[in-house]
C-alpha cells in the first residue's frame, strides 16, 4: 500500500520547482508509505510523479517507484496491489514478451502487461485494488486510473491548465498552485449522507475519479472527462440477463470457490499479515478461509468495549478458538476511544461522519503492532443483502404504498411520538415486553428513519429516506447529481431490493465503508485488503437470484451456507451489531464542552454554512433527552472540526 501524487502542468517548467512540489506533496502521504519515497520529473512537459512506499511485495529496491517500463515508454506510480501478478508474469513469459525482470514486484509486471497488451486489455487482466498514474512518454498522455470497486482513492482537479492529483486531498493542498474554495453544494451533499459522494470533492474544481474509470490528459486535451474501463451498471445488467439457474448446492460451491481463491490471492505478501475478526459472518468467513489455506495459525484481531450492547469481542474470540487462530483482542476504554477524536479531521481529509471510524482506527492500530497487512470482510453486506433495510424497506413499501399519503404521514408521526431511547428500551434483547423475535439492539433510530421513509412518494425515495440525514441544512445551494438520487436507475434494475443493494454498492460502500477503512488503516501504515470485493465475486453475486441472498427475513443466506462449512452455526447465527459506540451518552457527557464550542451560535452564523436555528434545536433536544440526534449532530461536528483543521 502506498501513496501517490503528482502534477501535470502541460508546459515546460523548472525542474527545481517540480522537485520542490513533489517533496511537499509526498511528505503529506508519509503515513501511507513510510518505507521509501521517489519522484520522477519531466521538465519539458511540466510533469511530476511522487510516491511513498509501504513495502509489501518485493521489499527490495527493485520494487521502487516511480518505475519505468523495460522499453522506457511508460512511467508508473500506483497505490494498491495486483494480486494475480504471478499468473500474469507467467503468461507474459509464455508468450515470449517478458522483459528481463529486475525483481519480482507487481509493479514491474503491470508495466510489462501494458506494453504487451495495451492499457485497457492489461487492466482487464488485473485482479486487485489500485489507483494508478501512468505517463506515456511517446504519446505525452497522463492516464489516471482507479480500480473496479473504488477500494483505493484518487483525487484530481484542474487549476488553469495544470492538473493536480493525489491519493489524499491533503497532498493536493500542499501543491503551490492549489487554491482551495470549499464547495457549498458539496457541503450540502455531505450533510445529507454523512460523507462526500463520488465524483464530488469538498473543494471546488476537484473530483474523485469514479471506480473503474480512466481519465487521459494530454497537453491539448483540455479538461478531459473520465471514461469507464469497467462499470458496475454493465455487470448488473449482464447478471440480471444471465441469471444462475443451477441448484442451491451448486451455487454454494461456486461462491465457496471464488471466495477461497479471492482470499488465497490476498494472502500473497512478503511481510506478516492477519485479518480483522468481529465474529460476524463476513469477517468469520474470511478468517476461516485464510486459516484453511494457511500452514500456521492466522493472526486475528478484534477490539471490545465494556458496554455489553456494543461488545462483539466474545463472539470473535469464540470463532478464533474454533479456527485455532493466533487471536489478539483489546478492550478499549471510553477514554481511549475519545482520544481518537482530535485525530479524525487530519485522518479523513474531507468531512466524514461515520462514527465507526473510531473503532476502525483502534483495531487497525492494534493489528499494526503485529502485521503490515490485514484482510477484512467488507462488501459482504452490500453484495449479499446483509443490511436490515433490504428486508424492512421492501416490507414497508409493500404495506404502505397502497395507503393514502395522509394516513402514512399520520402513522409516521405516531411512530416518532416515542423517542429513540424509548424504542431502544422497548425492543432491547433484555426487554420482556415483546416476543424475542421482535427484539433488536438499538432499534430506535432505525424506527424513526423508517417512520420518515413512510412519507415517501416512491420506493426509491423511501430508500433515500432511510440512508440520508439532512434534507436542507445548507441554505442557498444547487442540487448536484448523485446516483442514489437518480430515479432512472429503475430502467435497468426493476426489483426494489436489488436497487437498494446497487445504490449501496455505488455510494455507501464506496464513499463510507471503503473510505473509513482506507484512511484508518493507512493512518497507522497498515494495508487493508478486501477479498469479498474481488470483481469475480461481484459479478457472480449479481448473477444469483435474490432468494440466494435473502430468506426468511434474513440476509446473506448463501454466505451463511458457505461459512457453515467451516464454523458451527451457533457461533455466527445472531443479530447483526456493527461497529457502534455510545455516541449519544458521550455527547451529553465527556464531549459536551467540545461540541458546545464547535456549535456556538455566533460561530455558526459567521461561517455561514448551516441553518443555525436547525442545528441548535437538534442540539438542545439531544441534551434534554427529547430526541436522539447524535448522528445528525456528529455530521455537523465533524465538518466543524474539519474546518478548524483546514482553515
Amino acid at each position: 500500500m502506498c501513496g501517490i501524487a503528482g502534477a501535470f502542468l502541460r508546459r515546460e517548467a523548472s525542474r527545481d520547482a517540480l522537485r520542490e512540489a513533489a517533496t511537499a506533496m509526498s511528505s503529506c502521504l508519509r503515513h501511507r508509505g513510510p518505507d521509501d519515497a521517489g519522484e520522477w520529473i519531466d521538465d519539458a512537459n511540466g510533469l511530476m510523479l511522487a510516491f511513498r512506499r509501504l513495502s509489501i511485495i518485493d521489499v527490495s529496491p527493485a520494487g521502487h517507484q516511480p518505475m519505468v517500463s523495460a522499453s522506457g515508454r511508460y512511467v508508473l506510480v500506483f497505490n494498491g496491489e495486483v494480486y494475480n501478478f504471478a499468473a500474469i508474469r507467467a503468461e507474459l513469459e509464455g508468450t515470449g514478451a517478458a522483459p528481463d525482470w529486475r525483481g519480482h514486484s507487481d509493479t514491474e509486471v503491470m508495466l510489462a502487461a501494458i506494453e504487451r497488451w495495451g492499457l485497457d486489455d492489461a487492466l482487464g487482466r488485473f485482479i486487485g485494488m489500485f489507483a494508478i498514474a501512468l505517463w506515456d512518454r511517446t504519446d505525452r498522455v497522463l492516464h489516471l486510473i482507479r480500480d473496479r470497486m473504488g477500494v483505493k482513492p484518487l483525487y484530481y482537479g484542474f487549476i488553469g491548465d495544470a492538473v493536480l492529483f493525489a491519493s489524499e486531498l491533503k497532498s493536493v493542498v500542499a501543491h503551490p498552485l492549489f487554491r482551495g474554495e470549499i464547495d457549498r453544494d458539496v457541503v450540502s451533499l455531505y450533510t445529507r449522507f454523512g460523507y462526500v459522494p463520488t465524483p464530488h470533492a469538498i473543494y471546488r474544481g476537484f473530483r474523485k475519479l469514479s471506480p473503474g474509470c480512466i481519465v487521459s490528459i494530454s497537453p491539448g486535451s483540455g479538461r478531459a472527462e473520465p471514461r469507464p474501463w469497467w462499470d458496475l451498471e454493465s455487470v448488473v445488467v449482464a447478471g440480471v440477463n444471465d441469471r444462475f439457474t443451477g441448484s442451491e448446492d451448486e451455487a454454494v460451491d461456486m461462491v465457496d470457490r471464488v471466495v477461497c481463491d479471492a482470499v488465497r490471492l490476498r494472502m500473497v505478501s512478503d511481510v506478516p499479515l492477519g485479518v480483522f475478526l468481529s465474529g460476524g459472518i463476513d469477517s468469520s468467513l474470511v478468517a476461516a478461509v485464510m486459516q484453511k489455506q494457511s500452514s500456521t495459525p492466522v493472526r486475528t484481531f478484534s477490539i471490545g468495549f465494556r458496554e455489553n450492547v456494543y461488545d462483539e469481542a466474545p463472539h470473535a474470540a469464540a470463532v478464533a478458538r474454533h479456527l485455532g487462530t493466533e487471536h489478539t483482542e483489546l478492550y478499549v476504554s471510553a477514554q481511549e476511544a475519545l482520544d481518537v477524536i482530535p485525530m479524525l479531521p487530519a485522518m479523513y481529509d474531507e468531512p466524514f461522519a461515520d462514527s465507526s471510524q473510531i473503532p476502525t482506527y483502534l483495531v487497525s492500530k492494534l493489528a499494526r503492532q503485529s502485521v503490515t497487512v490485514s484482510l477484512s470482510g467488507d462488501g459482504g453486506d452490500e453484495l449479499f443483502g446483509g443490511y436490515s433495510r433490504y428486508v424492512l424497506g421492501r416490507k414497508l413499501w409493500q404495506r404502505t404504498e397502497a395507503l393514502p399519503r395522509p394516513l402514512r404521514l399520520a402513522a409516521g408521526r405516531l411512530l416518532r411520538a416515542l423517542p429513540v431511547g424509548g424504542w431502544n428500551r422497548l425492543l432491547s434483547p433484555e426487554s420482556s415486553v415483546l416476543p424475542a423475535r421482535l427484539r433488536r439492539q438499538r432499534a430506535g433510530e432505525q424506527i424513526h428513519k423508517l417512520s420518515r421513509a413512510m412519507e415517501s412518494r416512491s420506493a426509491d425515495a423511501l430508500y433515500r429516506g432511510m440512508v440520508t440525514f439532512f434534507d436542507e441544512l445548507v441554505p442557498d445551494v444547487r442540487p448536484l447529481p448523485v446516483v442514489v438520487m437518480d430515479d432512472r436507475n429503475q430502467r435497468f434494475l426493476e426489483d426494489f431490493t436489488e436497487r437498494m443493494m446497487y445504490f449501496d454498492q455505488v455510494s455507501y460502500l464506496m464513499d463510507d465503508i471503503l473510505v473509513k477503512v482506507d484512511r484508518a488503516s493507512m493512518a497507522v501504515s497498515l494495508e487493508a485488503r478486501e477479498p469479498l470485493l474481488d470483481h469475480r465475486l461481484v459479478e457472480l453475486a449479481w448473477r444469483l437470484p435474490l432468494h440466494f441472498k435473502l430468506r426468511n427475513g434474513k440476509g446473506k443466506w448463501i454466505l451463511r451456507e458457505v461459512l457453515a462449512r467451516h464454523v458451527p452455526r451457533h457461533l455466527f447465527e445472531r443479530p447483526k451489531m456493527g461497529f457502534a459506540l455510545p455516541l449519544d451518552a458521550w455527547l451529553r457527557g465527556p464531549l459536551r464542552d467540545w461540541a458546545e464550542t464547535l456549535l456556538e451560535p455566533r460561530r455558526l452564523l459567521a461561517e455561514g454554512y448551516f441553518d443555525v436555528r436547525q442545528v441548535r434545536a437538534l442540539w438542545s433536544d439531544h441534551l434534554n433527552g427529547r430526541g436522539e440526534w447524535q448522528h445528525h449532530i456528529w455530521i455537523v461536528l465533524m465538518f466543524q472540526a474539519w474546518l478548524d483543521e483546514n482553515r
